[in-house]
Parts: structure tokens; sequence; C-alpha cells
């Protein structure tokens, strides 16, 4: 077993590394650039009627902003499968940090609703835009303390303990990749088959939710230590929150999303105040 857990690790290395490298993120950056001009001129002349691909969601102008920002997500994402294995607070920062991406890319679709610049046409819509707008920037904000007073603590009190929990967190690391993938060919073949998009954000924040429970569970076996235990568990109670946010209809979509980074901001302060008592605790 260990072996095997040795070869999952070195795996999540090399597919890390790869992701990670300089190359790659360029590639990322010029195909973001390429797909938006395309996709552009693709709305343009199916709005102006010169072609038809039988798929209205090519017909709104905007089309090429949409796309553009799922691509950037859907980075995103794969970004925050190699952030899991670190840490449990770095792993949530991320989520909240693409849930403000989401926010700000339905900003832009509520922008897309608008076809008249009257006011009767369109103030349903601008009102949305700025709830989006300013709850995105709330939890950007809100984020950014959170990194500020963030305190991180080993969950286990021996290294060898510490490596065998990583190794674990990595293999399940590679399962959440793999349903990541999974999700991406269904998402791809429902687009070439009826012609939409189900951008299945929900679906992967379902496995996440999942994945990071299992984590926890593997975690109760190396310590038992309440202040710990109950950071970890709060912290995988807002990735459930999160999830509530990409579900329910606006704006409680929004109230949750707001609400939840807060939660995680209290937690890591009330952690942080309580950290060095607990140090106290065990030095006595």
């Amino acid at each position: 077993m260990a072996m095997f857990m040795i070869y999952v690790e070195n795996i999540y290395e090399k597919l890390k590394h790869f992701w990670e490298s300089k190359t790659i993120q360029r590639l990322l950056s010029k195909v973001l650039v390429v797909t938006f001009l395309l996709s552009a001129i693709v709305s343009l002349l199916r709005y102006k009627g010169w072609i038809d691909f039988g798929n209205e969601s090519l017909n709104n102008p905007f089309f090429a902003i949409d796309i553009s920002f799922t691509m950037l997500l859907i980075a995103e994402l794969m970004s925050l499968i190699f952030i899991l294995p670190k840490s449990v607070a770095k792993s949530v920062g991320k989520q909240f940090e693409l849930l403000s991406l989401i926010y700000i890319r339905s900003a832009f679709k509520e922008f897309s609703h608008i076809h008249k610049m009257q006011w009767d046409e369109m103030g349903e819509s601008v009102y949305y835009m700025f709830a989006y707008a300013f709850t995105a920037i709330a939890i950007f904000t809100i984020m950014g303390f959170v990194y500020k007073y963030q305190k991180h603590s080993k969950i286990c009190d021996f290294e060898r303990d510490q490596r065998r929990f990583i190794r674990g967190k990595k293999f399940i690391a590679l399962l959440l990749l793999l349903a990541f993938i999974g999700i991406g060919i269904f998402d791809i073949k429902n687009f070439i088959s009826d012609g939409v998009y189900l951008r299945s954000f929900h679906v992967f924040y379902e496995a996440l939710i999942f994945s990071d429970i299992l984590i926890l569970l593997i975690a109760l076996r190396y310590t038992l230590d309440y202040y710990k235990i109950f950071r970890y568990s709060a912290f995988v109670l807002a990735t459930i929150f999160i999830r509530i946010s990409l579900t329910v209809e606006k704006p409680y979509n929004l109230i949750t999303g707001l609400v939840a980074a807060f939660f995680v901001l209290v937690v890591t302060i009330t952690y942080n105040y309580f950290l060095p008592v607990e140090k106290l605790k065990k030095d006595f």
C-alpha cells in the first residue's frame, strides 16, 4: 500500500508540475484570447444572419464573453484540484475566488440580456449587474482579510503522519481530476448533441464536497484535536454553502455566497485567537 501511495504521489507531482509550468500558462492565455476572438466573430456572423449553426446561444453578441469566462473558470477549477492537497484553508480560499469569478461572469450575462438602452427594458438586468458585481467585490475583500489573518497549523503532530496524510489528499485530488474530466466530457457531448452547454460547476462542487468530507474523515485518523477538527469541518461546511449559492435563485444565491465568505472569516479569526491557548495547553 505504501508503494502504491508513493506511485500515486509521483503521478500527482508530475501532473501538477505540468499544469503549473510557464509553457502551459502561456498556452492557456493564448487559447483564451483566440477563443474570445473566434467566438466573437462567430456570434457577430450569426447575429447578422450570415451563418446559422442552429444554436440560439450563438445569436447573442456577448456569447464570446460568456465562453471566455467559462474557459477561465475551467482553468481555475483545474488549479483548485492541485491546491487541494496543500491545506484546507488554501482550498476553501480558492473556491471563494472561483465563486467571485462566477458572480462577475453572471454580471456580464445580465448585461447580455439588455437589448434596448431604455430603463424600462434594462432596469432589472442593471440591478442584478450591480448586485453580482458588488457581491463579487465584497467576497474579494473578505477573502483578502482571510488570507491576511490566516495561520496555518499542521493537522498531524508527527512528520511521518503528515506525509501520509498529504499523500492521501493527493490520491483524492487525482480522483477529483478524473471526475472533472468526466463532467467536462459529458458537457461537451451534451453541447454537440443538443446545442446546450450545461456548465456543470454545481456537479463538480458536489464531488468537491464529498472529497472534502472524505479528507476530514481521514484526518480523524491522525488527530482528534477539537480546534483543528472544528476548523476543518467549518471549512467543509463553507463548501456546502458555496454549492447552495450556485443553485438557489437570485438574489438568494448572492446572499448565501456572501454569508458563506463572512462565515469563513469569522472561523479564521476565532481559530487564530484561540490557537495560542491550544498550544499552551499542549505544552502544559
